[in-house]
């Protein structure tokens, strides 16, 4: 929270019923912690947990990313992570297709020279 800049003053917190499965501890006890930062006007809901003290802690730092989000954009961590995933699932251009099956392909006929020589003429 320090790098990000965010204190302790400037988070409103207040505590909500949570909804969906827990049974009996999500229906009596409010769960559920949502978070406000001042500055930003960021709001952040959350009900991962059953326990109240995991959630508020979830909820801090989900609001972090958020805030950093906002801040650094294009630069944040988060956001560099998805931009590394859709890299990745992106698909491949014709000539790197190609490129990586010709390397492949010599990859292979240098194994098959290494091969032991059978005896049988």
């Amino acid at each position: 929270m320090r790098l990000a800049r965010i204190f302790e003053r400037d988070i409103a917190e207040h505590f909500v019923r949570s909804s969906g499965a827990g049974g009996q501890n999500v229906n009596k006890v409010s769960t559920c912690v949502v978070l406000r930062h001042a500055q930003t006007g960021i709001e952040v809901k959350c009900q991962i947990a059953r326990s109240q003290a995991e959630n508020r802690f979830h909820a801090r730092r989900i609001l972090c990313e958020k805030v950093e989000k906002r801040l650094l954009g294009s630069k944040s961590a988060a956001e560099k992570k998805r931009w590394k995933i859709a890299k990745q699932k992106r698909r491949r251009s014709k000539r790197a297709k190609e490129k990586m099956l010709s390397d492949k392909r010599s990859q292979s006929e240098k194994k098959r020279l290494r091969a032991k020589v059978s005896e049988e003429s």
